[in-house]
């Protein structure tokens, strides 16, 4: 398969991931569903991963599992839990602030210095994070208002986990191959929501399980999960590094077309100014198309 093919395909699965799974957090709760999803996605992993199994020493094993804490535990609570109080268009432009957070971290933990053209760029995509999480108090009719904006801060702390993912991912993914880190991180993330499904399933079954759930759940394992990171980490190995971020700006896209359908949502003047802002910013901080933080490591 051509390798621009797949991060194409990679990216419209991970783009239509937050409506689609808005669409099933209707029927399905949010922990039951991370859990499904991540358990039976590790299971198909599995054979691929034993086959290529590394000796990790106890410091890489801690890495790995930070890995998921960050990555599927942190990232993917907030992402469902964020999904069920605001709209889903909103998710990909915030998760698009990564590198904003990721230099500010640089500066404060890793003392760098910080240049004033990249530090003003960085300053606006910030000021555009804050436009989308906050556009509820802006918008005429906008009923529960406290709840949009504190569903757009839990995808904020979605996107966080996220960063602190590719951090600690992009120097462990350097020495494990790819479907052995993935194993173990969807399969301990997966674990890590059980304490909460026993609340969950005091006022939901399985036999509540109805077409919403369904998709979420055969999306989630098997596009979302299986597929995607398959053909992303195809892609990835046949072109540059530097040329996947491109590839990014195929998710908001997806998921507005999604979202359209699926939920009756439609950007309005905040999203498309707070897209503005983020996308802008980080260009003229690096000066091309941005790198995402996601490069190495995706949940969604």
């Amino acid at each position: 398969m051509n390798p621009v093919l797949a991060l194409i395909i990679t990216n419209i699965i991970w783009g239509a991931a937050s409506p689609i799974f808005k669409f099933a957090l209707q029927n399905i709760p949010p922990f039951t569903l991370a859990f499904v999803r991540f358990f039976f996605a590790g299971l198909i992993f599995l054979p691929i991963a034993i086959g290529k199994w590394q000796k990790l020493t106890l410091r890489q094993w801690l890495e790995v599992l930070l890995v998921g804490f960050f990555g599927i535990t942190i990232n993917i609570s907030f992402f469902f839990l964020g999904l069920q109080k605001t709209e889903s268009i909103n998710v990909p432009i915030i998760a698009s602030s990564g590198p904003v957070f990721i230099y500010f971290l640089s500066i404060l933990f890793l003392k760098e210095k910080p240049k004033i053209k990249i530090l003003l760029g960085m300053i606006i995509a910030l000021f555009g994070v804050l436009t989308i999480i906050l556009s509820p108090m802006f918008l005429d009719g906008k009923k529960f208002v406290i709840g949009a904006i504190e569903g757009n801060l839990f995808i904020l702390l979605a996107t966080l986990g996220t960063v602190f993912q590719a951090i600690i991912g992009h120097r462990i993914l350097k020495k494990v191959n790819p479907f052995q880190v993935s194993t173990v991180t969807f399969l301990f993330g997966a674990l890590t929501f059980l304490p909460f499904i026993k609340g969950e399933f005091l006022n939901w079954d399985i036999s509540f399980l109805n077409i919403n759930g369904l998709v979420g759940i055969i999306y989630g394992v098997f596009f979302s999960s299986a597929l995607a990171y398959f053909l992303f980490y195809y892609g990835i190995s046949k072109i540059k590094a530097q040329e996947v971020g491109v590839f990014t700006y195929i998710d908001p896209i997806a998921a507005v077309i999604v979202a359209a359908f699926l939920l009756r949502e439609y950007p309005n003047l905040f999203y498309f100014l707070g897209a503005l802002l983020i996308f802008g910013g980080i260009y003229l901080a690096e000066g091309r198309v941005h790198w995402h933080p996601l490069h190495k490591l995706k949940s969604h």
